[in-house]
């Protein structure tokens, strides 16, 4: 542990917000919050205030995964995606083999994710074998189903219509994906078991989606805006260790130029612990294009685990203190705006750096 990781850093409390589910900053000064099979969208200003009537609230069939898009959202369902308006009806539908997976719960491993326009939704499906494609995974049924390489789609958001699409390697079992606040590049990350993290960032042209690099062992958390060279994006990924392989697990931050194959900064994470054979490491979070927040738990010798959030250069990766808040914090939920939310367990509470 290095002295810097443990400078006290004091949360200042702006408000609390007494509500469960799952939160999502939208564009616009919109909130999502996730509940059971609803689907309720906040002005973002008065949801903080702890004002928690919606201004809508749509219905989510069971095992989906939405992202809201205008006044209504996109559902990816078992074996197809709906764009929904804000009464529930069906304004397109298109559908898909269903997902590889449980044969009682086909789920899909993450939602679609809106362009910052708005007017192209990406989505991940997957794709059954044809011809003399090789097979990837082969679903016992009934019925038997074999499976090739995931599609990426690109999609008219008015229309579903299909723009673009490219298969990407393997399956996935979860994937994340997150569009360059520009729109110039959409970050995906699909994590498959056996074979951990893989990532790509991805450039929409005319003649298609063409993958401008990536990397293995690693899930991409944001982009900042520049890197090191004027006008072009860099990209933050963090890596767990989840003991796939022998001496090859490791807890890191680290940046890539898009342009680059290796990354231009990383950061071993055992230097914020005490012990690197027994802390680990969950989750990173940008809370604005010059901080990063990251947790873990510390597992002190004879005394239970404890939850802990560090300050990072967004930059250089460099730790820069240990959050201390005036009671336990959980989860996090960064607002883009150098606030971030945590979870306890029938509240979130909004925190910002003092």
């Amino acid at each position: 542990m290095t002295e810097t990781a443990e400078t006290p850093i004091d949360a200042a409390l702006l408000g609390t917000v007494r509500t469960t589910g799952t939160v999502t900053p939208l564009t616009g000064e919109r909130i999502a919050v996730e509940n059971d099979d609803r689907l309720h969208i906040h002005d973002a200003r008065t949801f903080l205030t702890g004002a928690t009537a919606p201004l809508r609230t749509l219905p989510l069939p069971p095992h989906s995964a939405a992202t809201a898009h205008d006044n209504g959202a996109i559902i990816a369902e078992a074996a197809r995606i709906r764009r929904i308006a804000d009464d529930g009806t069906t304004l397109w539908e298109l559908p898909h083999a269903p997902w590889h997976g449980s044969p009682y719960d086909p789920r899909p491993p993450g939602p679609p994710a809106v362009h910052p326009s708005g007017a192209l939704i990406s989505a991940l499906v997957p794709t059954l074998t044809t011809g003399d494609q090789t097979t990837v995974h082969r679903h016992p049924g009934p019925p038997r189903l074999d499976y090739t390489c995931d599609t990426l789609l690109l999609l008219d958001a008015a229309t579903g219509r299909i723009e673009a699409q490219r298969p990407i390697s393997g399956i996935a079992s979860v994937a994340t994906q997150r569009w360059h606040p520009d729109g110039s590049l959409l970050a995906l990350s699909r994590w498959t078991a056996w074979y951990s993290w893989s990532s790509y960032w991805i450039e929409p042209r005319h003649d298609g989606l063409h993958i401008r690099g990536g990397t293995t062992m690693r899930e991409v958390i944001d982009f900042l805006p520049t890197g090191t060279t004027p006008g072009t994006p860099r990209v933050l990924t963090f890596r767990r260790a989840e003991h796939i392989a022998a001496n090859d697990d490791r807890n890191e931050l680290a940046s890539h130029e898009v342009t680059a194959d290796e990354p231009t900064a990383l950061r071993d994470l055992t230097e914020l612990t005490d012990d690197p054979a027994a802390d680990e490491f969950d989750g990173a979070f940008l809370l604005d294009d010059r901080h990063l927040l990251v947790t873990g738990r510390i597992y002190p010798p004879g005394r239970p685990a404890v939850t802990r959030h560090w300050l990072c250069d967004a930059r250089t990766l460099q730790p820069l203190g240990r959050i201390r808040y005036p009671h336990p914090a959980g989860w996090v939920t960064p607002l883009g705006d150098g606030t971030w939310l945590t979870r306890s367990p029938d509240a979130l509470h909004h925190w910002s750096l003092p």
